[in-house]
């Protein structure tokens, strides 16, 4: 068990989920304790072998624990076996992992007497709070109604995993353009500008944008100025003046802005110096619309890339695949219709919709693919589009984003109001993850599209829903 009477240090009984979320959380608590039940091995031994899409990261969580724990005795493991020498840096682990055999737990220690996994997984960190009183014992799990009975069956601290949550609340999350008041000019008191081709790039003080990162838009009140970040010194921003109006003239494959967040998604996309881009969003903002637009464009008109990649990730994906009839293309085609429905509309006054878009597919060799099966791949030389990435994890999304090889952009879509996972939150889920972790990234862009401009039902629906 942790140690005992030691004011400084707390206790964390972690949940399941917060293994299949983060595989390595164990290693994430510093200099406190850690307790594993029983009942959490078992959850994880039954996932491990599943076909689902975090068995993966079951197996991952057995191994790292069993590395730690192969040469402790039952004794050992029962009593705690330290962690250090397992991280690096000021994170690094300190406390004591010990498994906790909540099987063998008497009736008359469990406030919980049914054999559900939670309430044996509550009984654990409530038998642990009256033992080691007055240490702090905190309860660890993204499953909020478990957090719920947790409390009401009188846990004094239960808390959500926070050590990959970059941002307290959503009205933080970057939106990669920042408007100033008035006109932009007015903002700066000293500028040094040159020309480079056909760009200007003006050198102005830091002091007017302190937080600014690179490749973030700058815009102004008066609708005239428009420009990027595209190099910051101590001191200093350089910015790439691209005018208003320029980037309001932007087009990719017959798609034109209808706001000036379009205008800068599609100047983003069309930029081959930018590997991802990530378009966050309402329903109905044009995110996977603008996507597909810039790919066709890339692919067939501009010869840059040699495909372009398609996937989404949902819950049901995982399980309910392989019983769809079908090359696994025609099984991923009920989860992608954002894409064929993004493809009529951009075809949709063409004299035989239905062949163009045949046409189309063929020529730009569209192909839908899960997520489930991109592991283990190095796609070269592509156009990768990942939409519904809310529902991701940062572990998942870093799974995707690593197979992306030489010449690959990577096109992000989500909507952080629209997540249909048990266990993520907007703070906590992986796109918001990406947006903060790549801001600062020179070959990332990232575009908040703020209007709804499907029609004006869904722009209401939106606004007063």
């Amino acid at each position: 068990m942790p140690r005992r009477n030691s004011s400084e240090t707390k206790i964390y009984v972690l949940d399941t989920n917060i293994l299949l979320h983060e595989p390595h959380a164990f290693l994430s608590f510093k200099e406190h304790d850690v307790v594993i039940p029983m009942t959490v091995l078992e959850e994880l031994d039954y996932i491990k072998d599943s076909k689902k899409d975090v068995a993966r990261d079951a197996r991952v969580s057995i191994r790292s624990m069993e590395d730690l724990l192969h040469e402790a005795t039952p004794e050992e493991m029962l009593v705690g076996v330290s962690m250090e020498g397992l991280g690096a840096g000021d994170t690094a682990p300190t406390g004591k992992l010990s498994i906790f055999a909540d099987l063998n737990m008497a009736e008359a220690q469990q406030v919980f007497t049914s054999n559900e996994n939670d309430n044996r997984i509550i009984n654990v960190a409530l038998h642990i709070q009256k033992a080691y009183a007055p240490q702090k014992v905190v309860l660890v799990t993204k499953d909020l109604n478990m957090r719920l009975k947790a409390k009401g069956a009188g846990l004094a601290h239960v808390e959500d995993y926070r050590t990959d949550q970059l941002i307290t609340d959503i009205k933080y999350l970057s939106r990669g353009f920042h408007v100033f008041e008035g006109n932009f000019w007015d903002n700066v008191k000293s500028v040094d500008s040159r020309t480079e081709g056909r760009d200007t790039i003006h050198t102005v003080p830091k002091s007017i944008l302190p937080e600014a990162y690179i490749n973030e838009f700058l815009l102004d009140d008066s609708k005239e100025f428009a420009g990027l970040v595209e190099e910051i010194s101590d001191d200093t921003l350089e910015v790439l003046d691209l005018g208003y109006e320029r980037l309001m003239s932007r087009h990719a494959w017959g798609i034109t802005p209808k706001n000036i967040g379009q205008g800068m998604a599609l100047h983003a996309l069309l930029d081959p110096h930018i590997d991802m881009c990530i378009l966050t969003g309402p329903a109905g903002s044009g995110k996977t619309l603008l996507a597909l637009a810039a790919a066709l464009e890339m692919v067939v008109e501009r010869n840059m890339y040699d495909k372009i990649i398609v996937t989404r990730s949902t819950p049901e994906i995982a399980e309910s695949i392989g019983f769809l009839p079908g090359t696994e293309e025609e099984k991923m085609l009920p989860w992608l219709a954002a894409i064929t429905d993004s493809l009529e509309v951009l075809h949709k006054h063409d004299e035989n919709t239905k062949g163009s878009m045949n046409y189309i597919m063929e020529k730009a060799n569209i192909q839908y693919k899960s997520v489930n099966f991109m592991r283990g791949r190095s796609i070269q030389n592509a156009i990768v589009i990942l939409d519904e990435s809310q529902n991701l994890t940062a572990s998942q999304l870093k799974t995707i984003i690593t197979r992306c090889g030489e010449g690959t952009k990577l096109i992000v879509g989500g909507n952080l109001a629209q997540i249909d996972s048990n266990y993520l939150s907007a703070v906590t889920s992986g796109l918001t993850y990406l947006v903060e972790k790549f801001k600062d990234f020179s070959g990332s862009a990232t575009i908040n599209l703020d209007g709804v401009v499907r029609s004006r039902l869904a722009s209401f629906a939106e606004e007063n829903l």
